[in-house]
């Protein structure tokens, strides 16, 4: 696997951080991206870890949404807070999953996180529409570790 700097070019970050904007514009909920070069512990409960790092937590509905890549070990983990799961179904994150995981499969990273966050954004947006007061809570930049 690519190294992390080597993972995406800046122009396809860039793409990523626009897809995040775009998706954002119609839901309250918030999309993040972090990628690490490799996870040496349990890759969830990693993603977790990052999750509260990025204080995705702290959102005022609780409807944070981290894509957490691990490049190395070639795995990814879709991570959303207690507001959206406790709306959505089983389904929803599937769904998101399997956009990804396509785009994966076949070494377009930049568009598989692009289709998640897209897929994402509007499932968020039919639960947690926004509004004229929402404003954007979390970074949209992409972390890495």
């Amino acid at each position: 696997m690519p190294k992390i700097e080597d993972f995406l070019t800046s122009k396809e970050e860039e793409e990523i951080v626009e897809a995040i904007r775009i998706a954002e514009c119609d839901t309250s909920g918030e999309i993040r991206v972090h990628i690490e070069q490799k996870c040496d512990t349990d890759v969830y409960e990693h993603a977790l870890e990052v999750f509260h790092v990025l204080k995705m937590d702290n959102t005022i509905q609780r409807n944070g949404v981290l894509i957490y890549v691990a490049v190395d070990n070639k795995t990814f983990v879709i991570f959303g807070d207690q507001g959206i799961n406790n709306i959505v179904g089983a389904d929803f994150w599937n769904s998101t999953r399997d956009k990804i995981a396509t785009q994966f499969k076949t070494g377009n990273f930049k568009q598989g996180i692009v289709d998640g966050i897209t897929e994402a954004g509007k499932v968020l947006s039919k639960h947690f529409p926004w509004h004229h007061h929402d404003k954007d809570e979390l970074d949209n930049a992409i972390s890495k570790g």
